[in-house]
């Protein structure tokens, strides 16, 4: 099948706004909600995620181009999609221990859970079912990885505003938070009519 007619661009921008991956998706709400809550680490949690994202994305998109289908080893995919997955966090977690071991230790079990993160599968999995090239597909996983960043980010500024707030004591901790992502996501709706990726 052909790759879908969508300038790179228009890609990216759906990527980061109208098909945000987490707020349109509802992908990778586990980290998202638990981290948000200190904006240094939903910083660096979310520049972590944006790696993983676009170099998973482009180590999947040529394995499963050049490996996979010429094989047809394509019941294989969720496997070997996953250990390039944690490979890449692997590497990526030796890397950030090295060069900062504050952030390592702020990230805590949530950098090795990047592994499991659906966000990042569901990428890589939208890649291959709309057979994008290898461009539409780098650019998409960056696209998804900064949507992911900018909504922990937004999400880890509002909960900072939130927490000084005078809140019923009813909504206090999870349900205020799950409110704010609710109205998140509805913000995020309103792009959703300027572009459609499929």
């Amino acid at each position: 099948m052909n790759a879908p007619a969508l300038s790179p661009i228009v890609l990216l921008f759906a990527a980061v706004f109208t098909s945000n991956i987490l707020l349109s998706n509802f992908l990778g709400m586990c980290s998202f909600i638990s981290i948000s809550g200190n904006i240094k680490s939903s910083n660096g949690l979310g520049i972590a995620v944006i790696l993983v994202m676009t170099i998973s994305s482009a180590i999947n998109w040529f394995i499963d181009r050049f490996i996979m289908l010429p094989l047809g080893l394509g019941f294989l995919s969720f496997i070997v999609f996953i250990m390039v997955i944690a490979a890449t966090v692997q590497i990526l977690e030796m890397v950030i221990e090295r060069i900062s071991p504050a952030l390592y230790m702020a990230l805590g079990i949530f950098l090795p859970l990047i592994t499991v993160n659906c966000a990042i599968l569901g990428v890589v999995l939208f890649i291959q079912i709309r057979h994008y090239t290898f461009l539409q597909a780098l650019l998409f996983g960056f696209g998804s990885g900064v949507g992911w960043w900018l909504a922990i980010l937004a999400l880890a500024a509002i909960r900072a505003k939130v927490d000084k707030s005078p809140v019923p004591s009813g909504l206090k901790g999870p349900g205020i938070t799950l409110i704010t992502i609710g109205l998140m996501a509805m913000a995020f709706l309103g792009f959703s009519g300027m572009l459609a990726v499929q």
